[in-house]
């Protein structure tokens, strides 16, 4: 195992660039564009942000998988460009995809790990019994994983990435296509590795609730860079106020998903037009956007304000069919430095 100093950033990215040809005579794909992020020794940081942002690709690049255009990247202290053998000692890798051997049993995947990352046979067979405890999949050991459901074979994958026992390890959207119990199992799993065991975890996901609970630093991506950074809390204090959402009837659905107050004339149009042009007149709501059916928008006080906007749709003629208000989230968040919704964008 790879020690980190507590002083030293775990992780580090700095003006990542990469582009990946799109085909002759068309122009190259910018996966990232100056992406830029670090995180501490024993903490979760989270890279939140729709596919397609880059999130996937700046983990390939710390994991030694693909190589930037131009930038730098640093993981446990170590340059992947110059140590990479020494980097991938250091992490464990958990991709989207499954990593493991379905035709091979969960011990004979954990004990082949454990063998290619040098362990001698008697520690590596202790290791996968000890991470087949851990996971919960002891009584399963000897079966092959073909005939694991996804949870299960998610946790395998993990087990895989921590054989070696890692200062850092990689989660590439962890969670995906799990039902919510087996999410939640592999939250307090994600949430003891840093906490309980020093490790640094860096996950990527496109779920809000995911990166709010676990994350205790987060950079939310788009277009291949960096658009915030902070932690959860710190991001949501910075919107001041109050959320203002409201949901349109069905037979109100503009004809102009995701726009705002100021876009140009021709993205104003039908509902949304009357929608906006109606709450940019209603005193001390701010930031309003439309998309789909749903109206948003910020207020200092939205107990005041709530009554205000609701009289302002009704006389525009825009039919409601609820609205709430809310604290700051992480999709607001999103909203403000983006200009859509995290569900949106995807």
């Amino acid at each position: 195992m790879v020690a980190v100093p507590r002083e030293e950033a775990a992780l580090e990215a700095a003006g990542l660039v990469k582009n990946y040809s799109a085909g002759r005579n068309k122009p190259p794909v910018e996966a990232l564009r100056g992406l830029s992020f670090s995180a501490a020794p024993g903490t979760v940081f989270g890279l939140l942000g729709p596919n397609g942002a880059g999130k996937s690709t700046t983990v390939r690049i710390l994991a030694t998988l693909t190589s930037p255009d131009a930038g730098t990247a640093r993981v446990a202290g170590l340059d992947v460009a110059k140590e990479p053998d020494r980097v991938r000692r250091a992490l464990g890798y958990v991709a989207q995809k499954p990593g493991t051997d379905p035709m091979a049993t969960a011990t004979e995947n954990l004990l082949l790990a454990g063998r290619l990352h040098g362990m001698p046979r008697r520690a590596a067979a202790a290791r996968a019994r000890e991470l087949l405890d851990r996971f919960g999949l002891s009584d399963a050991a000897d079966r092959p994983v073909r005939t694991y459901s996804g949870g299960m074979a998610r946790k395998l994958d993990v087990a895989l990435g921590l054989t070696h026992r890692p200062p850092v390890l990689f989660l590439d959207e962890p969670t995906t296509g799990l039902d919510p119990r087996a999410r939640s199992e592999m939250w307090r799993e994600i949430a003891g590795m840093a906490a309980d065991e020093g490790m640094t975890v860096l996950l990527t996901t496109h779920y809000l609730d995911e990166a709010d609970r676990l994350a205790d630093r987060l950079a939310i991506v788009a277009h291949g860079t960096v658009v915030a950074e902070g932690t959860p809390d710190a991001l949501k204090s910075a919107l001041r106020g109050d959320a203002v959402h409201v949901e349109l009837a069905a037979d109100a659905r503009s004809d102009a998903p995701a726009a705002r107050a100021g876009a140009a004339p021709d993205a104003r149009t039908g509902a949304a037009r009357a929608a906006l042009s109606a709450l940019e007149r209603v005193p001390g709501l701010r930031e309003i956007t439309v998309d789909g059916t749903t109206v948003r928008g910020r207020t200092d006080d939205g107990a005041r304000a709530l009554p205000p906007v609701l009289a302002a749709l009704d006389e525009a003629g825009v039919a409601v069919a609820s609205a709430t208000l809310a604290r700051p989230s992480l999709d607001d968040v999103y909203l403000r430095h983006t200009g859509h919704t995290l569900e949106a964008a995807r």
